[in-house]
């Protein structure tokens, strides 16, 4: 079965910044969200970690 991963970062009923695994990569919607999704995006280790999260943190769950 296809497992997802997202990780959303929402402040004040407000979502600022989502990692969908299906996507691949950090998404902003806000200023601030734009900001921290080019920084997290341009660090490849960290991006590894995220994408094979599905893997190491879902799959062990479900």
């Amino acid at each position: 079965e296809k497992v997802r991963f997202v990780e959303r970062y929402i402040y004040n009923r407000m979502e600022h910044v989502r990692f969908d695994s299906d996507v691949g990569r950090y998404e902003g919607f806000t200023p601030y969200g734009e900001c921290s999704a080019r920084h997290w995006n341009s660090d490849p280790d960290w991006m590894e970690n995220r994408r094979s999260a599905v893997d190491w943190f879902c799959r062990s769950w479900y």
